[in-house]
């Protein structure tokens, strides 16, 4: 593939093209505007067909883009057309959630390894798989050809846990911990917090009840916390 500066923001946008489309195709539809694609992905159709240049794709006028070829493209672009191989650290909850959830394989995901360092989680089988012990984590991403690590820790383990990722030779990183973990400039690092999430939602939440409040003269109650 020839090295193309794509935006950082628009390959945060190209995965959600890409459910949209998908969906499309189960549903029969050959070709799609930008005006579609961009209402169905919440965005406006000028960025649609901005991001979509960066793949070389400009689509037809009046008729739009082919939605089978649409979607070669994105996956290609994002590196789909291959199934990564994904190791989990951490089996609690979560990890247990995310060894078991499907629709990771049905995107090029293969959930290829778990990993903990509690005695009762290894040597429990999840999703088909054993729990191995982290120690073990060079020999397994050797072995799997590990290329993402998800780490599913408490906090206060999370940072050791990237780094021996790291130190294995995942390069990367999926972090669902609360913590925020430091790696070196060659490893790419996403951070997801469903509390920071919650918080913002809390925020919209709390304008909407406001502006009902002025709107009625009245309104409702928010409970304060304590």
């Amino acid at each position: 593939m020839k090295d193309r500066a794509i935006p950082e923001a628009t390959i945060g946008r190209l995965p959600v093209y890409l459910r949209v489309l998908v969906e499309m195709a189960e549903e029969g539809v050959a070709t799609m505007s930008s005006g579609a694609l961009a209402s169905a992905a919440g965005v406006n159709s000028a960025k649609v067909r901005k991001d979509l240049s960066y793949l070389g794709s400009y689509g037809t006028r009046g008729v739009g883009y082919d939605v089978a070829y649409l979607i070669h493209q994105v996956r290609r672009e994002l590196g789909l057309t291959q199934h990564w191989p994904v190791l989990i650290a951490g089996i609690g909850n979560l990890g247990h959630a995310l060894a078991n959830y499907r629709g990771f394989a049905r995107r090029g995901f293969q959930v290829a390894a778990l990993v903990d360092a509690s005695p009762d989680r290894v040597g429990e089988a999840v999703a088909g798989l054993p729990v191995e012990h982290v120690d073990e984590l060079p020999a397994i991403v050797a072995r799997e050809g590990i290329a993402i690590g998800v780490v599913c820790t408490p906090a206060s383990a999370a940072q050791e846990v990237t780094d021996r990722m790291v130190a294995a030779g995942i390069r990367s990183i999926l972090n669902f911990s609360s913590a925020v973990v430091s790696v070196p400039e060659d490893v790419s690092l996403r951070e997801v917090d469903l509390s920071l999430d919650l918080q913002i939602l809390a925020y919209y939440e709390q304008r909407k009840a406001a502006l009902e409040s002025v709107g009625s003269g009245g309104g409702r109650a928010l409970t304060p916390v304590p």
